[in-house]
């Protein structure tokens, strides 16, 4: 069983987009999604915050000590086969209140990721870029994005909130890009 203390602290982007997930009059009534979700971190930052949180990833181990009810792990190969069918199948065809993505960048996904969201759902989405081997892995371009790269996938889809690229210090020396983006138009103070 997995050490929860060897778990990395929540992404602060993350942590800042979450509250803001939209949720039926403070009642969490939706899901969460964590795709890529690694050994939980963002699973159980939802999940405290009472959503429902579905957890994806390629190897379900480091995430089987979670434990709790309000979570369901699904082991799946999201890169094997159809991105589109991989994604509906761990997913179930649910529509998300948000879908978290850190650390993982697989572009034949992108094009499919908003329609993972329920109307005016999040995606939260924050990986390395290039520039990034100057300071260690992921240094193959493969898995590093080009400059603007999450913006220009998503902006045709999602209305962009906020969006963030270049080198970041904490809570280590990286490139980074990072986007937080709804599922709808902008709703206006009235």
């Amino acid at each position: 069983m997995p050490d929860h203390r060897e778990r990395s602290a929540p992404s602060d982007w993350v942590g800042r987009f979450l509250p803001e997930t939209p949720d039926d009059h403070g009642r969490k009534a939706g899901w969460v999604l964590d795709l890529a979700a690694g050994n939980g971190r963002h699973t159980l930052l939802a999940r405290s915050r009472g959503w429902q949180v579905l957890a994806v990833d390629r190897v379900a181990e480091p995430l089987a000590g979670l434990g709790d009810p309000g979570i369901t792990v699904v082991e799946a190969d999201l890169e094997a086969g159809d991105p589109h069918g991989a994604l509906m199948e761990a997913t179930s065809g649910r529509a998300f209140s948000a879908v978290i993505v850190t650390n993982y960048l697989y572009r034949p996904q992108l094009p499919f990721l908003a329609r993972l969201l329920a109307p005016q759902g999040r995606l939260i989405y924050e990986t390395f870029m290039h520039g990034n081997a100057a300071f260690g892995k992921p240094g193959n371009p493969d898995f590093l994005l080009q400059p603007n790269e999450l913006f220009e996938a998503f902006a045709p889809a999602l209305s962009i909130v906020a969006f963030e690229q270049g080198l970041v210090e904490a809570p280590a020396p990286r490139m980074i890009q990072r986007l937080c983006a709804f599922n709808g138009a902008p709703v206006l103070p009235g």
